[in-house]
């Protein structure tokens, strides 16, 4: 089978359920959310690509810029011309439209990048979006790691607009977190070994910043 060949793409009661915990809580924990081989040639994907990889900054447009302070990953953006790169963002395309159909959200399209996290990585806690600054909706996190022991550390950590703790995600392969940009600051615990991910967002389509 080719890397082209995968999947399901997601069913109307995978996204139903997916639909019905952002309207309740605005975020949800998938342990398995991809079938199992596209999980494996993603990572397998992540691994290729590391020469391709950028340090990642904070900000957008002109306000961009790198600051080990806060963040100290590396990043790569989707290609669909890759075969699993391609199927990955046709699985979040079908959930994009599923969840306009239910939740009226408007989302207009989805960007991502791989994410790795040498030892010694970090995100320090941010929001992805404030409310009425952005024209990101949700955040999507996806992982590639297997056999992710709790003292490698590398958690996402989700919080509530008033500083609580709701969840810590170890990254283990398979694994997707999905919340609201505006709603959920996030964090990325110091990993002590190499870690692998795919970020991503589902925007509106709206002007950022007056432009």
């Amino acid at each position: 089978m080719s890397d082209a060949d995968f999947f399901p793409l997601p069913d109307e009661a995978a996204i139903d359920h997916i639909a019905a915990a952002l309207a309740d809580k605005g975020r949800i924990v998938l342990p398995a959310a991809l079938p199992a081989a596209l999980s494996a040639a993603l990572r397998r994907r992540a691994i290729a690509v590391e020469g391709e990889l950028k340090q990642a900054g904070i900000g957008r447009g002109w306000a961009h810029a790198v600051n080990a302070a806060v963040r100290t990953d590396a990043i790569r953006w989707l290609n669909p011309d890759d075969a699993a790169e391609a199927a990955y963002l046709a699985w979040m395309e079908q959930l994009r439209l599923g969840l306009n159909r239910r939740l009226f959200l408007g989302l207009f399209d989805y960007e991502a990048h791989f994410a790795v996290y040498e030892p010694g990585a970090y995100y320090r806690k941010h929001l992805d979006a404030f409310q009425g600054a952005s024209n990101r909706v949700l955040t999507t996190v996806f992982y590639l790691n297997p056999q992710w022991p709790p003292e490698d550390g590398g958690e996402l950590l989700v919080y509530d607009l008033d500083g609580g703790l709701l969840h810590s995600i170890a990254p283990d392969l398979g694994k997707m977190a999905i919340f609201l940009s505006a709603k959920h600051p996030h964090e990325v615990a110091e990993t002590q070994r190499k870690r692998y991910s795919i970020a991503g967002w589902f925007r509106v389509n709206a002007p950022v910043a007056g432009r």
